[in-house]
């Protein structure tokens, strides 16, 4: 993320300056982390206000999850006397975590952000699903925007931008985030120009 600080010197206070947003250009998850998080900067920049109901279902399971696992740790008997309470654990662990991948695989996909429609917009009534790419050894980063209801008559034709990151990186891992900022916003024109299916 982006810091914004202010420098006093001889007791005048400059201008703010922006900390440039570096990543390690060895480590490919740290530049899809790095472009991921841009993207949604951009994304929701532009009156896109971030859906987290998604989210919050997969954090739901996940606590279940854990207690699951918590309960069947410290049940107050040992074992072989509480074998039936930890197969009815086992079972249960089994169930969510099934239940979590069931969501992750058919909702999600490589989806980083879910959006609600813009503010105002009685023409769109569905929202923005943003996912991305980069795969190990390559430097080709996916960047695609589709309906966030895919089945909703509004929905619109996914849009998809492929490019180097070294397009938008330097070579020390600083973000170009002007070039960024050009391609995203001009891949959510192509998508807001498109007419629904």
């Amino acid at each position: 993320m982006t810091t914004t600080t202010t420098e006093t010197v001889n007791g005048t206070t400059s201008s703010p300056t922006t900390t440039p947003k570096k990543t390690n250009l060895l480590d490919h998850h740290s530049i899809k982390h790095l472009l991921d998080e841009t993207v949604t900067e951009i994304v929701t920049s532009r009156g896109y206000r971030e859906d987290v109901r998604m989210s919050n279902v997969r954090l739901l399971i996940g606590a279940v999850i854990i207690i699951i696992a918590l309960f069947a740790q410290f049940y107050n008997k040992k074992f072989p006397d509480n074998k039936n309470f930890l197969i009815g654990c086992i079972g249960l662990y089994v169930i969510f975590n099934g239940i979590l991948q069931l969501i992750i695989y058919t909702k999600e996909k490589n989806a980083f952000l879910f959006t609600y429609p813009p503010a105002g917009s009685a023409y769109n009534s569905t929202g923005l699903m943003v996912s991305s790419k980069l795969p190990r050894f390559s430097d080709k980063y996916t960047l695609t925007i589709a309906s966030a209801d895919p089945k909703s008559i509004s929905a619109k034709p996914t849009v998809e931008l492929t490019k180097s990151v070294t397009k938008w990186f330097t070579k020390d891992g600083v973000l170009v985030e002007g070039l960024l900022w050009k391609d995203v916003e001009g891949l959510i024109n192509d998508y807001a120009n498109k007419r629904s299916k």
